[in-house]
């Protein structure tokens, strides 16, 4: 008698510890991703760092999981739980997939996209947090000759030189309206498809397009506005003079059955805190430690944390 009540007490000691374990202050492991190239892999880092400074444990499966038509399907489905995202480029993918008549098109108005976004991911029981300061934008660039050689300032300029140009675009230029899409950002500056159609297609924003763009295998690439590589090898941002890229600004998006299961108003503000400080010089620094200087985005990504006190 006296074992069995041993046992029984064994258990309901073990049964209270469990209870302690997963209830009251614990929180949930945060699957975190983004998309592949390396500003958003330090973004990612900055978050994630931020949050397991704060007692929250972090899943990096997701960082650096592709580009946008992988990763916005990842967080719809619940294999990642918050991104950082391009607000402006977001919300074009969202319109594309699902036009909406209450939600202008993506423009430079970086309050706009936000509140245009948010309309698009409510219904998917998603939250957008604040966008940074920092703005980052789709850039199309040439090498200093080629500019000089063809006179080439703005991206208007392209249209009557345009089959002298070896012509590099993101891979999925083609289906996107801020690319090559029919009736897209693109045409709109005077390139017809038959030149969109003999694009070298490549992810947008990482090395392999810059090396392409450097070694001379294509004379236009697609890159980010902040990306190191413009500036390290003096090379020319072609005016966007229609005003066909967004603004976009960087925030976190959350699937609100995350949210649900901890304190939003203090998980909120702990990245809210965090982007307000990354302005866009700030932005192009940590990717350039990363893409240029060759820096582990962690490490990048906790000295910075550190040097603005976010972390110990």
């Amino acid at each position: 008698m006296r074992k069995n009540r041993m046992l029984a007490l064994g258990a309901l000691a073990l049964v209270l510890f469990g209870a302690c374990g997963v209830g009251g202050s614990s929180k949930p492991t945060l699957k975190i991703g983004s998309v592949g190239f390396d500003e958003a892999r330090v973004m990612a880092e900055i978050y994630a760092q931020t949050l397991e400074a704060n007692g929250y444990t972090i899943d990096r499966a997701g960082i650096g999981l592709g580009q946008r038509p992988v990763v916005a399907p990842a967080i719809e489905s619940g294999q990642i739980d918050m991104q950082p995202e391009y607000i402006g480029s977001r919300l074009g993918y969202e319109l594309k997939a699902n036009p909406n008549p209450s939600v202008q098109p993506t423009g430079p108005d970086s309050a706009a996209n936000l509140a245009g976004l948010q309309t698009m991911l409510t219904p998917k029981n998603m939250t957008v947090l604040n966008y940074t300061p920092a703005i980052d934008t789709n850039a199309f660039v040439v090498r200093a000759d080629t500019a000089a050689q063809l006179h080439l300032s703005k991206m208007s300029d392209t249209a009557a030189v345009q089959d002298q140009l070896k012509w590099g675009l993101a891979t999925d230029c083609p289906t996107n309206p801020l690319c090559g899409a029919p009736g897209g950002a693109l045409e709109q500056y005077g390139l017809t498809q038959q030149t969109l159609a003999g694009a070298t297609l490549l992810a947008p924003c990482d090395t392999p397009m810059a090396d392409a763009l450097k070694n001379g295998t294509i004379d236009v690439a697609e890159l980010c506005s902040t990306q190191p590589d413009i500036l390290v090898n003096g090379w020319v941002v072609l005016q966007d003079d229609k005003n066909t890229q967004p603004a976009d600004n960087i925030s976190p998006i959350v699937r609100n059955d995350y949210l649900a299961k901890v304190d939003k108003t203090s998980f909120e503000k702990l990245l809210n805190d965090v982007s307000a400080q990354i302005d866009t010089a700030t932005l192009a620094e940590l990717y350039k430690e990363v893409s240029v200087d060759k820096k582990d985005p962690k490490d990048v990504a906790a000295t910075w944390l550190k040097s603005k006190g976010f972390v110990k």
